[in-house]
């Protein structure tokens, strides 16, 4: 599933494939939010994580994979 953070005062999104549910990323997003901690930290279908200060957060788009795309991908 793709999921889309937009970043304050940055001018591209970050766009990572998670192979969470909906529901469980919207379940960590808003943990996140209501947390101490203040970091919102995902990881990607690679293993990789993103951690975003949540004070910086604009907004967080949660759907599926474009379908039909085009080029190669690693």
């Amino acid at each position: 599933m793709e999921v889309k953070i937009g970043v304050q005062n940055a001018s591209r999104e970050l766009v990572l494939e998670s192979t969470e549910s909906t529901d469980a990323v919207e379940k960590i997003v808003a943990q996140a939010l209501s947390s101490d901690t203040g970091v919102l930290t995902l990881s990607d279908a690679k293993g990789r994580k993103v951690l975003v200060p949540v004070a910086k957060l604009a907004y967080v788009e949660i759907g599926t994979s474009a379908a039909g795309q085009v080029g190669f991908r690693s």
